[in-house]
């Protein structure tokens, strides 16, 4: 377990940006089930899902990405000359070099001065981002950063997969983290487990497979289930018995960390990765659904890392701007990788949605 209390680092503002395309499970993929309306309707109430956004084609993580930082320094009100570090974590970046973020700095006119890195992570990737975060900012080397999670997750998906092709969405989250005294520690516990990899992955496509005609003919997986090896794998049953034996500890050891109790948390804002795995942890801990959302799967779908703030946007809207909130962010997914944090925000200046 690796355990961080970070202080004197405060979160300012988010803006998250989606596709506009939206695409319907009951009509534009009925094909997938053979206009079976109650199996349709039965993946709806298990995953708790009916519409979705997704890019279209030639669309990549960059092109969300760019409006969600615009957006961001103008209702900051944010000089892009002071912002001194940009974080991108992606696992669908433009090109295989070089990482998103230097060419997010490029395209947004951020100062030659900033420090650019790329972070090859999944649903964990927000919660490990904000601890990166705020990790250099703590040693004192930056001041103002700005944290991009995106991932264009259905561009890796098979059309013919009826699986997987329902699930995922698209987005872009982008985050401004401030240098600030005064502000509140912030608790981070991170994990990984690599021997489950084969449970949700990418089999083709990289140096160890390069793409060829082979890997990337799709062939049939099982009823209804046809894809490449270059396109994503997952073992559903896997990713649900992975969540609930990571999730349950993770949460009880982070109110034992912080001394928090959960009546005072204000939200448990989970990967949403569907309603049936939100649900199940959220009973599991004996919450209130009141403080555990998980509608935003069922409006954008999946988002992949970037689900985490795109839910405190578009869960808890203008509230973020109002008032503090203690929040307890937790991601898990692919790898294995888990990470919680328990923030506590400030009135922001900003949390704002945008559609590209």
């Amino acid at each position: 377990m690796a355990l961080s209390r970070i202080s004197g680092v405060r979160i300012s503002g988010l803006v998250t940006a989606v596709p506009k395309n939206e695409v319907s499970l009951s009509k534009d993929e009925a094909y997938l089930y053979d206009g079976n309306h109650a199996q349709i309707d039965r993946l709806k109430q298990t995953i708790g899902l009916d519409k979705r956004r997704v890019v279209e084609e030639g669309v990549t993580a960059l092109d969300l990405a760019e409006p969600a930082v615009r957006k961001l320094l103008e209702e900051t009100n944010t000089d892009p000359a002071t912002v001194d570090g940009l974080f991108m974590v992606t696992q669908t970046p433009d090109y295989l070099q070089p990482g998103n973020a230097v060419l997010l700095q490029g395209r947004t006119g951020l100062p030659t001065s900033c420090a650019c890195m790329d972070f090859n992570l999944g649903c964990s990737g927000y919660v490990y981002g904000l601890w990166a975060a705020h990790s250099f900012m703590a040693s004192g080397g930056l001041k103002k950063v700005i944290l991009v999670v995106g991932d264009t997750i259905s561009r890796i998906v098979s059309k013919d997969d009826r699986a997987l092709r329902p699930l995922f969405g698209d987005a872009a989250c982008a985050t401004l983290l401030e240098a600030y005294p005064g502000a509140p520690e912030a608790v981070f516990e991170l994990n990984s487990d690599g021997t489950g990899y084969q449970s949700l992955w990418q089999p083709g496509g990289g140096f160890r497979e390069p793409a060829n005609e082979e890997n990337s003919t799709p062939v049939e997986m099982g009823e209804g289930i046809k894809r490449s090896r270059c396109q994503l794998h997952m073992e559903g049953a896997e990713i649900f018995n992975f969540s609930l034996k990571v999730e349950l500890p993770a949460i009880k050891g982070m109110l034992e960390e912080t001394g928090w109790e959960a009546e005072e948390v204000d939200g448990f804002v989970f990967h949403q990765a569907n309603r049936y795995i939100i649900d199940n942890i959220r009973r599991r801990l004996r919450l209130p659904e009141e403080v555990v959302p998980a509608g935003t799967v069922e409006k954008f779908g999946n988002q992949s890392g970037a689900s985490i703030p795109g839910t405190l946007t578009d869960h808890y809207g203008e509230q973020l701007t109002q008032r503090d909130h203690k929040l307890i962010l937790s991601g898990f997914g692919v790898g294995f990788s888990w990470a919680t944090c328990a923030v506590q925000i400030p009135p922001m200046k900003c949390n704002s949605m945008v559609e590209v």
